[in-house]
Formats: C-alpha cells, sequence, structure tokens
C-alpha cells in the first residue's frame, strides 16, 4: 500500500488530522504518522470560537485525542512515502525547526510527489524551503508566514499550484483531499 507522510507533535489541529487519517485509507493508501519522536501526542481543537457574544481575537485551543507517531522524524526517508499531507494547528510552530523533518519534506516536493496542507501546515513548507513562488492560502494569520517562505498568498479557501494543495483549515478537508487523492492517483 503506498505510504502517505502525516507529520504531527503536540497541539496538532485533532480535525486537520483526523479527516485525512481516516479518509486517505479508503482510497487504498496507508498513512504513516511521524512525530520529533515515535509516541502518543495530543491533539487539540484549535480555533476563534464562533460566539459573537464573546468576542476572542485569538485562537483558542481545547484538548482534542490523542495519536500515535509510529515513526521519529530522525528515521524518515523520502522515498518511502508517495506524498505528505500536513495539517495544522501550534504543532507546526515547533516542529518545523526538526531539521530531520524538514529535509524530508524538501525532498518529497524536489521529487515532485503530492503535498497538502492545511492552516498553520504552511509554516513547515517554509521552513523545508519548498513553497518558493508557489500560490498558496492558508489561514490569514498565517499570511506572513508564507510570504516569508517566498509564496504568494492567495485569499481564498483552496488553492492549488502543480502537486501542492493547500486549505485555510479543517473547513477545507473535503476539497483538499479530494484534490489530494487525484494528484496521487495521477502519479
Amino acid at each position: 500500500m503506498p505510504k502517505i507522510l502525516m507529520p504531527i507533535g503536540d497541539a496538532t489541529e485533532a480535525l486537520d488530522t483526523f479527516y485525512a487519517y481516516y479518509r486517505l485509507p479508503e482510497d487504498g493508501y496507508e498513512v504513516v504518522v511521524a512525530g520529533p519522536e515515535a509516541r502518543l501526542y495530543h491533539t487539540v481543537l484549535h480555533e476563534i470560537p464562533p460566539n459573537p457574544d464573546v468576542p476572542w481575537d485569538i485562537t483558542q485551543e481545547r484538548p482534542g485525542y490523542h495519536l500515535e507517531a509510529q515513526i521519529a522524524f530522525k528515521d524518515l526517508h523520502s522515498e518511502d512515502y508517495v506524498g505528505a499531507f500536513i495539517s495544522g494547528g501550534r504543532a507546526p510552530e515547533y516542529i518545523r525547526y526538526d531539521k530531520d523533518l524538514c529535509r524530508v519534506v524538501k525532498e518529497i516536493s524536489d521529487q515532485g510527489k503530492p503535498i497538502a496542507c492545511l492552516c498553520h501546515g504552511i509554516e513547515i513548507l517554509t521552513a523545508a524551503d519548498c513553497i518558493q513562488g508557489k500560490s498558496v492560502t492558508t489561514v490569514p494569520k498565517c499570511q506572513m508566514d508564507a510570504e516569508q517562505g517566498g509564496a504568494i498568498y492567495v485569499n481564498e479557501d483552496v488553492v492549488i499550484d502543480g502537486l501542492l494543495v493547500t486549505g485555510r483549515g479543517y473547513q477545507q478537508n473535503t476539497e483538499v483531499l479530494k484534490v489530494f487523492i487525484k494528484m496521487l492517483k495521477a502519479m
């Protein structure tokens, strides 16, 4: 079964992650969850609460489910994967500093394999130096992260540029996964 790399860390966004985690195997792809270490990680619900009676200007995090990483970033080999799915939450802010994660994401990109990315996952693509000149979207507060990576930020829900599909957040899961699976099947 072809493998999809899914990097996570503590505070990975639950909906960003679990939709793809369960959806990709339905089309015959094995999702390989990787983390800084092979261990159990905490996910979070990561959103600005929609209640207009209680203003909240920044993202609020609440505990989510747990997900186990089967492999550590240092043990990853890009040739083992046909693509990568990069979710958001707060985890990308921290795991983007991992040189092994950045290495393997850059190699997957350089090898012309599809990559899907939601929300704050753009921080990993920026750190891996694989979005130079690409059109991308993300949550508006990560626009600067995308632009610092040399990308062109597009204020749309989903943006496709070559073999890269990006979405603002979990609300775009369905559309992003449809495009990503189509890309994978065309390989």
